[in-house]
Parts: structure tokens; C-alpha cells; sequence
């Protein structure tokens, strides 16, 4: 199974392709999508999801894993920013036909180190651990997509123990 992970952002959208099988996952590519910080929003966001498609039909993904919206009482505002590019995303995989999978922060947290209120570091050096890489995936906003795909898989294998 191929999962495209992602990091909704409207300055930087992190992106993670994993291929999942029996034995385990591997990193395929990630990266980060960019969009102009000084342009109007709207641009920015069709920015996103010419980004995004053209990943979805570059690696052709079985599912698109995103992390759902968090807001935090003092910045909702970002929440409502955020929502904007996540939105430009969730159309994109949809219009594609791809499947798409949404899941807390705690829930990928939690899924990768066994803590839903662990650090970025954490996730990180799991990561890194899961995946056999070299060095730590940097920046956040990819390893926060790697995680994302990697929640979906460790969801997947699930599913399929179960029934």
C-alpha cells in the first residue's frame, strides 16, 4: 500500500510517500510544498492544490493520510488558516479518487512512540528508528507528514488483524 502523508500549511505543506507492506514501511520521498508568503491567499491555496495533485499523480497513492485540525484557545485564528489549506488538500485527494484518512495529533503521537502527548523530538527520533534513516527528518513539517503516513499504516495493519 502507497500512503501520501501530509502536513497541512499555507506557507509550508510537508509530504511524506510510504510504501507499507507485511514487513514494514519505507520512505519513498518527502519533502515540502512552498507558497509565496506575500501573496494573496487565494493564490497561495491554489498553490497548494496544484502541489498536491500534481503529487497525487506522481506516486499515485492508495490513501492520503492528513493530521486533523488543532486549535488552540489563545490562536484560533490559525485554526481558521490552517482549515483553508487543509481544505485545498482534502479536495485535491477527493477529486482524484483517492481514499483519505484524517487523525489526531495525540492519535499519531501515540501510534508512533505509544505517547499521545509526546515531543517533536520524539516523534522524530521514532521515526527515524521506524524507518532506518540516517539522521532525524527535518524539518517539521515533514516529519509531521511522515508520522501522519505512518499512523495510517500502523491503522491499516490494524484493520486487517482484525477482521
Amino acid at each position: 500500500m502507497k500512503i501520501l502523508g501530509i502536513d497541512p500549511g499555507l506557507q509550508l505543506c510537508g509530504y511524506a510517500v510510504i510504501n507499507s507492506n507485511g514487513s514494514g514501511e519505507k520512505l519513498v520521498e518527502a519533502g515540502v510544498c512552498r507558497t509565496d508568503s506575500k501573496a494573496p491567499m487565494e493564490q497561495r491555496l491554489v498553490q497548494i492544490a496544484q502541489d498536491i495533485s500534481s503529487l497525487l499523480e506522481k506516486f499515485r497513492p492508495d490513501c492520503v493520510a492528513v493530521e486533523d485540525l488543532y486549535s488552540h484557545y489563545a490562536h484560533p485564528r490559525t485554526a481558521i488558516l490552517m482549515a483553508h489549506a487543509r481544505g485545498v488538500i482534502l479536495a485535491a485527494a477527493c477529486q482524484s479518487g483517492t481514499d483519505v484518512k484524517s487523525f489526531a495529533a495525540t492519535r499519531i503521537k501515540k501510534s508512533l512512540t505509544g505517547n499521545g502527548r509526546a515531543s517533536k523530538q520524539q516523534v522524530q527520533r521514532s521515526i527515524k528508528s521506524l524507518l532506518g534513516l540516517v539522521k532525524l527528518p527535518e524539518p517539521a513539517d515533514v516529519a509531521d507528514a511522515i508520522a501522519a503516513a505512518l499512523c495510517c499504516a500502523n491503522s491499516v495493519t490494524k484493520n486487517l488483524e482484525l477482521k
